[in-house]
């Protein structure tokens, strides 16, 4: 009984981290109908980015993390600038942006190899026994991660139900061209809208360095499972998204009870397969 517990609290651990990051991922289609296949990306670009802060030039750890969040949110700015605004403007269609993203993507990738290398690197911080709480074995970071995942949460609905911000984010998703004749700046909610995203894919991609290790391939790994949560939670609907990524995360590491933990990966493909074929538009419906 304590053994299926801990695989619920891993569990928990990882469908937090994907369901955070896949919070950003369906803002973003939402608004913008792009699918982004660099979404995975911008989480290691994260990751690696509070390792420079933290690791390479010695900043305190919660220093660190705000920077690379800062950092991570001016470069999702930076690309929606130099990459997606044009397509925007061209009103290119599902296609190209589907291909630009892929190459964004690879782009980043790379650019971290180049920098870091395809080494794997730790925070350096020291890895703890961890805590028992009725028999569960659970380290201080990993419950750290877990209140600041439902932290985060609570604070994207808070964001999105009662706040103007919000209000305009929903307004945009649903009709652009609307909400935009009705004197909302579209433009500047799908800036605040990358931030927000990107603030999200690199805090997921910190919780999971953290947990784990860092290395290049580790949001490209994540990206099935996070595109799982979105299509099971309804594509556009955050709430749904949070959702998926709880029940994804489950499902993996509930997974390795019965099949061999090398094909934890497999079970995002069969959910994600699944709900395409029962359930299109999800469990939770659209937004």
């Amino acid at each position: 009984m304590q053994g299926l517990l801990q695989y619920v609290v891993n569990g928990l651990i990882l469908g937090g981290i994907i369901g955070l990051t896949a919070i950003g991922l369906t803002l973003v289609y939402g608004i913008l109908r792009l699918a982004n296949f660099a979404h995975g990306d911008y989480l290691t670009i994260g990751a690696y980015l509070a390792y420079l802060y933290s690791v390479t030039l010695g900043m305190s750890m919660p220093a660190a993390f705000a920077a690379a969040i800062a950092s991570s949110a001016a470069m999702a700015v930076a690309i929606d600038r130099m990459v997606w605004r044009p397509m925007r403007r061209r009103r290119a269609g599902l296609i190209p942006l589907l291909i630009t993203s892929i190459g964004v993507a690879f782009v980043l990738r790379n650019l971290v190899i180049l920098l870091w290398g395809n080494a794997i690197r730790t925070y350096g911080y020291v890895v703890e026994e961890g805590m028992e709480i009725y028999g569960l074995r659970i380290t201080a970071v990993q419950l750290w991660i877990l209140v600041s995942v439902f932290l985060l949460m609570f604070l994207v609905h808070y964001l999105l139900t009662y706040t103007r911000l919000g209000k305009a984010m929903r307004a945009a998703a649903d009709n652009t061209d609307l909400a935009e004749v009705s004197g909302i700046d579209v433009e500047g909610v799908i800036t605040r809208t990358w931030l927000i995203a990107a603030a999200l894919a690199c805090t997921g991609g910190i919780m999971l360095g953290l947990d784990t290790h860092i290395k290049p391939i580790m949001g490209w790994s994540l990206l099935l499972p996070i595109f799982a949560a979105v299509i099971l939670g309804g594509i556009g609907n955050p709430y749904g998204a949070i959702a998926g990524g709880m029940i994804i995360g489950m499902s993996q590491e509930l997974s390795v009870i019965v099949i061999p933990a090398h094909y934890k990966p497999a079970v995002s493909f069969a959910i994600m397969i699944a709900i395409l074929f029962l359930r299109p538009e999800g469990l939770f419906g659209r937004r």
